[in-house]
């Protein structure tokens, strides 16, 4: 029988940082504290007595990786507080927006944080440039970041901390030559993504845990902005409900927030996306990896990765329908009417379910706010995850080893701790 401490003293290839304490006694782990250490920065307290249209661009600085997200998420939710409906064109850039960002975003996962671990390496610049496999792995995944980055930048103006998306429009557009050059790159980086995904479908790491996965889905097409909340467990909840539905958890012992939905752990991201919603998928991306799709719905956590690979493929896809078939023209921001209103905005973010709440004043001043990250979200799954995993290995795995499994399992999530409050620290007691 086993009773023991280890200490991780930081996880490397994740966003942000934190600390995470096992106590294990004969051979059952007592508690697991999954702990978000990096300081509490207090947007939500910040974003009180402001204007509403300062609020996407201060709320953009959570994150540096995921700003984007964030800027969609706090315009939709700024927008049903001033009464606004934003144009069909407005939607579909806003939808090239986040196709940008997952395809750069889940590119920087995927290649430089997940890919080392299944080559045995500290560091994708570890790769080896003579071997034909890994020197392949490095030219794609700049290839495809660059081109993700490109898309961002014509439609959105940054890859991070986007100027033109603002509440009721955007205040510039794409010329024919920035799309016709971006619609270049994202036909050129498809053979990359297909190679990508099937190193993830080849994958040898797993976990398979029963919980409950939750996403916002679309009613018509695989997306990340525009639907229900729905869960595997069938339950289906409006986007300006799902609040009512998240249970706050404090955990003493971590800075980020923790959440429960209905009094249960539960998973959002990519794995959750494509297990609830993988028919809707672009139909070039379903003919292209074929059988791939039937490993989903799954409730192997590893599969998440794989799940991202596709949906870079879908971003693909879907963005050079959009970019070939629909005109872009210039439009003007559509304006709203300050009132005494509440407005709530919810997108996926490559993590996971991204939830914004404003309360606005007559005068055009903020009252109050709220924002719930998808790592949050995922903490206490992630607890849970880690102490099945410790449970699972205890007898075939060292000791010193066994720091690094819990590692690669909570890298399969793609935390971002510098939305959800940072890792790794792990205390065994």
């Amino acid at each position: 029988m086993h009773s023991f401490d280890l200490t991780l003293d930081r996880l490397t290839k994740l966003e942000g940082s934190a600390s995470l304490e096992i106590r294990v006694k004969d051979n059952k782990v007592e508690h697991v504290h999954f702990k978000i250490t990096e300081f509490k920065r207090f947007f939500t307290k910040a974003l009180e007595g402001k204007p509403i249209i300062a609020l996407p661009q201060l709320l953009s600085r959570i994150c540096g990786t995921c700003s984007n997200a964030h800027i969609m998420a706090s315009i939709e939710a700024c927008e049903r507080a001033l009464g606004i409906t934003p144009s069909a064109q407005t939607m579909r850039l806003r939808t090239l927006t986040m196709y940008g960002l997952n395809i750069r975003d889940h590119a920087l996962h995927l290649y430089l944080f997940a890919l080392p671990d299944m080559f045995g390496k500290d560091a994708f610049l570890d790769f080896d440039e003579n071997d034909p496999i890994q020197h392949q792995l490095l030219h794609d995944a700049f290839e495809i970041k660059a081109a993700g980055n490109f898309l961002s930048i014509l439609v959105a103006g940054r890859s991070v901390h986007a100027m033109y998306p603002t509440i009721g429009g955007f205040i510039h557009f794409p010329d024919a030559a920035g799309i016709e050059e971006v619609i270049k790159k994202l036909e050129a980086i498809r053979p990359a993504v297909l190679r990508l995904i099937k190193t993830f479908e080849d994958a040898q790491f797993h976990f398979e845990r029963e919980t409950v996965f939750v996403a916002l889905v679309p009613k018509d097409r695989f997306g990340f902005i525009n639907g229900i909340i729905r869960t595997s467990e069938g339950d289906a909840i409006p986007e300006e409900k799902f609040g009512e539905h998240l249970e706050h958890v404090v955990l003493p012992y971590s800075q980020g927030s923790a959440y429960k939905l209905e009094g249960k752990a539960f998973m959002v991201g990519a794995l959750s996306r494509l297990n609830l919603a993988k028919d809707l998928l672009h139909p070039h991306t379903k003919e292209s990896i074929g059988k791939t799709l039937d490993l989903f719905p799954s409730i192997d956590v590893y599969r998440n990765n794989l799940a991202q690979a596709i949906e870079i493929l879908h971003s693909i896809d879907d963005g050079l329908d959009i970019l070939r078939n629909e005109k872009i023209v210039s439009e003007p921001i559509i304006k709203g009417q300050n009132r005494d209103a509440e407005g709530v905005g919810v997108v996926e973010a490559p993590r996971g379910t991204l939830y914004h709440k404003v309360q606005l004043a007559s005068n055009g001043i903020v009252t109050k706010g709220e924002v719930v990250v998808p790592t949050g979200q995922n903490q206490i799954n992630i607890e849970e995850d880690i102490a099945r995993l410790v449970e699972d290995i205890i007898e075939d795995v060292p000791k010193e080893k066994m720091g690094y499994e819990i590692e690669k399992l909570i890298r399969a999530y793609d935390p971002c701790m510098s939305c959800a409050a940072h890792f790794l620290k792990i205390k065994w007691v």
